[in-house]
């Protein structure tokens, strides 16, 4: 059974992990965009 709580908890750090790269790189992806509109601008 300890097996498979460590299991369930090292599942659920990678998810967590995850999803704070693609927030992070979501945040990147705006800054370029808007970066992009902001030459466009010009």
């Amino acid at each position: 059974m300890s097996v498979f709580r460590a299991l369930i908890v090292v599942a659920a750090a990678l998810a967590l992990s995850a999803c704070n790269t693609v927030h992070g790189f979501g945040k990147d992806l705006e800054k370029v965009g808007d970066q992009i509109q902001e030459k466009s601008k010009k």
